[in-house]
């Protein structure tokens, strides 16, 4: 047992907020209590009005996530009972980050295994360091792996890669990662922090509603069409539309100045 995650701010622009699983001494495997904390620390980045894109992130310099704490899973995925419980716990986590409304991105560094390429799956999008290591080993390890994990890692990056990924257990680079899609960009590890600072920043320049509309239209696009959520879709595009910010966009284009978007 051990390890927690952590709700921050960011420093230099507090715009951005971070998620941090901080567990170095394990390369931050998460354990259960880490599941446990996701939904808390999401929900105090996701209250803070001032908050407008958040970003996850491993502590320390080793890795995002070393996959879940193996230590644990003699205790706590063995049997019935124990093993429907660690779902439960996880199963959690991920529904709250499924349902993050605001921008959510990824730095990867280091060890991205396991179940932190499934939370790095929950991000819209993914960045790594050029020393980032990929690998999902749940074939050495026995695991079944839920529907829900797959389905996400093949929207991504196809029947075929996804299969290889599971078949093989390798480990693969961040370059492999990103010509396959399962990344959005690779940078140098001592500029990673800076670069998605700046695609942060970026994003958070933005009318917040748009952003919000957009996360959930592609969301609702990765279901089935008879599931999709058509009224909410169109609820996000009436709220752009009948926004302060959509009017101070149109203002500022005008007046051939940036836009200063409140969220409303």
């Amino acid at each position: 047992m051990g390890g927690s995650v952590r709700a921050a701010r960011d420093e230099h622009d507090e715009r951005i907020g971070w998620l941090i699983f901080d567990h170095p001494e394990r390369r931050n495997a998460i354990s259960v209590e880490m599941w446990r904390d996701i939904p808390r620390a999401l929900r105090e980045l996701e209250e803070d009005d001032s908050v407008r894109v958040l970003v996850m992130r491993g502590a320390g310099e080793v890795a995002f996530v070393a996959g879940a704490d193996i230590s644990e899973f003699g205790e706590q995925r063995t049997g019935g009972s124990a093993a429907q419980a660690y779902d439960a716990d996880s199963g959690v986590a991920f529904g709250a980050l499924a349902r993050c409304g605001k921008p959510l991105l990824a730095m990867i560094h280091g060890y991205c295994v396991g179940g932190g390429v499934a939370i790095s799956l929950s991000a819209d999008m993914r960045f790594a360091s050029d020393d980032a290591l990929f690998a999902v080993p749940a074939a050495r390890l026995g695991l079944g792996y839920h529907m829900s994990g797959l389905d996400a890692l093949v929207n991504l990056v196809g029947p075929s890669r996804a299969k290889e990924i599971f078949f093989t257990a390798r480990r693969f680079s961040a370059e492999e990662a990103l010509a396959m899609g399962l990344i959005n960009g690779v940078f140098g590890a001592a500029e990673l922090l800076a670069r998605v600072r700046e695609t942060a920043a970026q994003i958070a320049d933005n009318a917040p509603l748009t952003l919000r509309s957009v996360k959930r239209i592609v969301h609702e696009l990765a279901r089935d069409p008879d599931v999709r959520d058509i009224d909410a879709v169109n609820e996000s595009i009436r709220a752009c539309f009948e926004s302060e910010d959509y009017k101070e966009g149109v203002r500022a284009f005008l007046e051939k100045r940036s836009p200063k978007f409140r969220g409303r």
